[in-house]
Formats: C-alpha cells, structure tokens, sequence
C-alpha cells in the first residue's frame, strides 16, 4: 500500500472547499477502487499513522480502529444518495462504533463540521450533526440538543460478520438514512448542504467493499 500521510493536511486549506468544483453525481461514481486509497486524504487525532489504522487487502477497505479520526474524499459532492457496504469484524464494548461522514466541511479535525450516519453497531440509522452543523429536528430536541437525532423504531441491522447497506440520501438541507433497504431517519433544514464524504475511525474493527455516490432518485 503507497504511504499515507499521518496529518491533517486540508486543515491549512479552510474554506477551499467553497472555492472548489462540487460534483453533483450525474452517474454512479464509485469513491473506493477497490485497490488503494487513491482519492482519499486522512485526519487522525495526534497525529496518528494513517497506515496503522487504514489498509486494503483482497480488494477490501480495513479500519481496525485502533486510532481516532477519518478518512474523507478529496472531492467534494452535493446532492447525491452516499452508499457504504461494510461490516463488523468483531463487537466489544468501546470498540463498537464508526460512521458516514456527509456534507464534511473544512477545516479538517477531529470532529469536523459535518452530517454523520451512525454506525455504531445497534444505531446505524441514527443522525448526529456535528461541530456547529444543524437542523430542524436536532434542534427541537431542546435541552436534549447534544443527542442524536434517533433512528425510527428498530434497528434494521444484520448480525455482527455480515454486511449492511449503509445509505444516506443528501438532498441538499434535507437528508435520509436507509439502512439494508429500510429508510429509518430523515432530517431538514441541515445548515451543511454539500461536502466530502468520509469515514469515522473510532474503535470499530470493520470492513468496507463498496463505497459510491450516485444522483438523487427523481
């Protein structure tokens, strides 16, 4: 695997990413190649080696979680469905938790301002606003506004070893979560409308095998 580096480089570049093209998805684009991880840039808290937490093996994305942070694109999107196919290797207490990353804005740190899709095993579904990101739901929460905006009725998940079909719907301010087919979330009036899409690296050992962009349904 080619060298990552084990900084947060975008950080020096705050605000390019309303400089730069934002590519609404006229066809399906896919972000992992299955090879490497061409296309991605990586913050990790402390500075951490990327490559002690991110591979690709057998045409797989691995995250052991062993250090906190992300990968993201380096590309920018707006307006478009966000599909990661990935699974749990193993579950244990405080080692159990990740999640897609959508509408990611610069500068990059941990965390940054951004829409996550939880995918924390038993909450895939949930929806965090993150960093000073907002929306109408989260807000209504009130006192309870530092909670996730929680998913509708149960977990849609499969077991621990099998994979999911994690899918976020970004259509502008308005956002879906669809996990194995089921939509178990929607939230509106986000204040982050487009971005990078990334990764969150926080304890979980898991796998990814496909993860695309593609145009919003009509």
């Amino acid at each position: 695997m080619k060298s990552l580096i084990p900084v947060c480089l975008a950080s020096a570049l705050a605000g390019s990413v309303m400089a730069q093209d934002i590519v609404t998805p006229t066809s399906r684009i896919e972000l992992f190649n299955g090879k490497n991880l061409d296309g991605f840039t990586f913050c990790m808290r402390k500075d951490a080696d990327p490559a002690g937490t991110w591979s690709v093996t057998n045409g797989v994305l691995h995250c052991n979680g062993s250090a906190i942070g992300y990968l993201r694109t380096k590309q920018a999107y707006g307006r478009c469905v966000v599909t990661v196919e990935w699974r749990f290797l193993k579950v244990t207490p405080k080692a159990n938790n990740t999640g897609v990353l959508v509408d990611m804005q610069l500068p990059d740190k941990v965390w940054p301002v951004c829409v996550q899709n939880q995918g924390k095993s038993g909450r895939q579904g949930d929806f965090f606003v993150m960093a000073g990101a907002e929306c109408k739901e989260h807000l209504a929460l009130g006192k309870d506004a530092n909670t996730a905006v929680a998913l509708h009725g149960e977990s849609n998940e499969n077991a621990v070893g099998d994979w999911n079909t994690n899918v976020t719907v970004c259509a502008g301010p308005d956002l879906k979560a669809i996990i194995n087919g089921k939509e178990l979330n929607e939230i509106t009036e986000c204040t982050v409308t487009s971005g990078f899409v990334g990764i969150q690296s926080e304890g979980a050992d898991f796998e990814i095998r496909k993860m695309f962009v593609e145009p919003l349904k009509p």
